[in-house]
């Protein structure tokens, strides 16, 4: 643990969705409804974008900008978007671009109500499908390097599903890829080697899974509330958040980081 660093200045209440795009880190924290680059040099974190509403991740377009699981819809920000649920009980939660260059990104109930949340696909025309239900803390989804494959955790249950994905982006194939009995998986990322890591929500802890389900490594993380875990091939980075904690440690809440030589698939963009 003693390898770890942690970014300067703001501890960040549910920092999540880290994601490597064009050389720099971007991250959001969803309830401040903040999107936030994190300089290279390791400086404090620089506000991209503020909204009056949850930002639950993002990906990047083809065209620019971004693609946005925010407030109870799927939007580009700046513009108005689709709303897919009542703002006032659900809002989005975890997303990301796949290599087909569709968004993928779910829905919870602000209570966490079993079943109640769902996993939305946009597609590069503007069409968005329900594409799963009865969920009730989705969190990644997290695609292999050519997208055939998907993860997808509900949080609440503990349980990491594993899809394929056929060329139009219907799944099939759903089994349990793997049970976290300790925590919850949260973020999750797959390797160019196509292992998946997953950050576990209370406890401290990040894992990554080889493709048959069993755990390669356990890292232990200087914060209690992992949230998402990004790859750039010279560092591990994990986000943590300080909700709902008591008593927050002087590192929860922080960005980490890690030397690590493993290589990532890449962030796709939204819309090829």
């Amino acid at each position: 643990m003693s390898d770890w660093t942690a970014l300067p200045g703001e501890r960040f209440e549910l920092g999540e969705g880290l994601r490597f795009v064009g050389g720099r880190l971007v991250m959001v924290d969803i309830l401040s409804g903040r999107l936030l680059e994190i300089p290279p040099d390791g400086g404090a974190p620089r506000v991209l974008v503020t909204l009056t509403e949850p930002l639950g991740a993002v990906a990047p377009r083809a065209g620019g900008g971004w693609i946005a699981a925010a407030g109870a819809g799927i939007a580009v920000l700046g513009e108005p978007g689709d709303r897919l649920e009542d703002a006032e009980t659900m809002r989005m939660n975890d997303g990301v671009a796949d290599p087909a260059g569709r968004f993928w990104a779910g829905s919870m109930a602000y209570d966490g109500t079993p079943g109640a949340g769902s996993l939305y696909r946009a597609d590069p025309d503007g069409t968005i499908t329900t594409a799963l239900g009865d969920l009730t803390v989705p969190n990644g989804p997290a695609f292999d390097a050519i997208g055939t494959t998907m993860y997808l955790a509900d949080s609440a249950r503990g349980l990491i599903f594993r899809f394929d994905v056929g060329p139009a982006g219907e799944l099939t194939n759903r089994h349990t890829f793997a049970e976290v009995l300790s925590g919850s998986p949260d973020g999750m990322t797959v390797d160019a080697d196509g292992f998946l890591w997953t950050a576990v929500w209370g406890a401290a802890e990040v894992r990554r899974y080889a493709p048959d389900g069993t755990v390669d490594q356990v890292l232990p993380v200087p914060a209690t509330q992992p949230t998402s875990v990004c790859l750039t091939g010279t560092h591990l980075h994990v986000t943590t958040a300080t909700h709902a904690l008591d008593a927050p440690g002087p590192l929860d809440g922080a960005v980490l980081s890690l030397p690590c030589s493993i290589a990532p698939t890449p962030t796709r963009y939204f819309g090829y």
